[in-house]
C-alpha cells in the first residue's frame, strides 16, 4: 500500500506574485523527514496549491524532492479546472520523480459523476502517476459517493482516496461503505485532523494531516499510539490539541496554520490572495493555544 500512516501536508510559502519561495519552503519539509512522516503531501489545500502556476508548482516539487533525498515519498497535488492541465501536471510530477498525485474534483461548472470519472480516469492513463483521490467537498463542491469510488479504484493507476473525516460516530459506517466497493490493498485515509485519529482508530489507512506540516513529532506520537493498539493514548493526546481544532474550525485550518508558522518564526508567508491573514485578536488566540500546548516542536513561543 502506498499511502498509509500520516501523511504530512506543509504550507507552500510564496510572495505576492505567487512565486514560491524555495528555502522557506525546504526549511518546511527537513523536519517532516527528519520526524518520519510516511509520506509527504505537498500543494494541497493547505499548499494552496489552485494559486499557484505550473512553473511554481514545479519549482516547489523539485525543493520538496532535493530536500527528501528520497527519504520520504511525496504526494503532489496535480487538481485543474481543465483534464488537459491536469494531465499536463501530473506528467510534470511523474517526470520529476514525485511518488503519487492528488487530484481534486476542480470545478466552475458543477460536475457529474459520469464527467468526474472520465476526468480522473484521463489523467490516470495519460499521466502514469499513481494517483489519491481527493474527495473535498468544501472546496470543490463535489461529494465522491462509494459507488464512483468503487469505480474509479478499478481504473488503474488509481490507487488511494482521501475522504473527509466523518464525525466519530459515523466512520466505521463509511469505512465499511467503502471497504465493501474497493479492492483489498486500495487505501482509505481521511482528511480533517479533529475527526482524522477517531477515523484511524476505527481500521483506516492513512492521515492527511495539516497540522503534520508543522507538528510533524506531535502528530507522529498520535499515530505511533494508533499503530502499538493503545487507544486510550492517541486519544489523550489529541484531546490535547483541542485548542487547536476549535481554531481550525472556526476560523479555517489554513489561516491558523499559517498564523503558526509566523508566530513560531518558522516563516513569514501570508496565505494567497484573496485570502487574508488572521485578524490581530485571532492571531492573539493562536499564540495563546501555542503556548497552553507547548509543543515539543516549537518551545520559545
Amino acid at each position: 500500500m502506498l499511502l498509509k500512516g500520516l501523511s504530512a501536508f506543509p504550507i507552500t510559502p510564496a510572495d505576492a506574485s505567487g512565486r514560491v519561495d524555495v528555502a522557506a519552503l525546504r526549511s518546511l519539509i527537513a523536519p517532516l523527514c527528519a520526524a518520519g512522516v510516511n509520506s509527504i503531501g505537498l500543494l494541497g489545500s493547505t499548499g494552496s496549491y489552485p494559486y499557484l502556476s505550473r512553473a511554481e508548482r514545479s519549482r516547489a516539487l523539485d525543493a520538496a524532492l532535493e530536500e527528501g533525498a528520497g527519504r520520504v515519498p511525496i504526494l503532489i497535488g496535480v487538481g485543474a479546472l481543465r483534464t488537459d492541465e491536469a494531465v499536463r501536471l501530473a506528467q510534470d510530477a511523474q517526470a520529476a520523480g514525485a511518488a503519487a498525485g492528488l487530484l481534486a474534483a476542480v470545478s466552475y461548472t458543477p460536475l457529474n459523476e459520469d464527467e468526474v470519472f472520465e476526468h480522473f480516469a484521463t489523467v490516470a492513463r495519460e499521466s502514469r502517476l499513481p494517483l489519491c483521490i481527493y474527495d473535498n467537498p468544501s472546496t470543490t463542491h463535489f461529494r465522491f459517493t462509494p459507488a464512483l469510488v468503487g469505480r474509479l479504484s478499478r481504473v488503474s493507476g488509481i490507487v488511494a482516496v482521501k475522504s473527509p473525516a466523518p464525525e466519530p460516530q459515523d466512520v466505521t459506517g463509511h469505512l465499511r461503505e467503502l471497504r465493501d466497493v474497493v479492492p483489498d490493498r486500495f487505501s482509505l485515509g481521511y482528511s480533517g485532523d479533529w475527526n482524522s485519529v477517531e477515523a484511524l482508530l476505527a481500521g483506516g489507512d492513512a492521515w492527511y494531516s495539516v497540522i503534520a506540516g508543522l507538528f510533524p513529532q506531535t502528530t507522529m506520537d498520535i499515530v505511533r499510539a494508533v499503530q502499538a493498539g493503545d487507544a486510550a493514548e492517541a486519544r489523550r493526546l489529541n484531546a490535547r490539541l483541542q485548542p487547536l481544532w476549535d481554531l481550525f474550525r472556526e476560523f479555517s485550518s489554513l489561516r491558523v496554520i499559517y498564523a503558526c508558522a509566523a508566530l513560531l518564526g518558522i516563516c513569514h508567508a501570508a496565505p494567497p490572495r484573496p485570502i487574508l491573514p488572521l485578524s490581530e485578536p485571532a492571531q492573539q488566540r493562536v499564540t495563546e493555544a501555542l503556548k497552553a500546548l507547548d509543543m515539543k516542536e516549537h518551545r520559545h513561543v
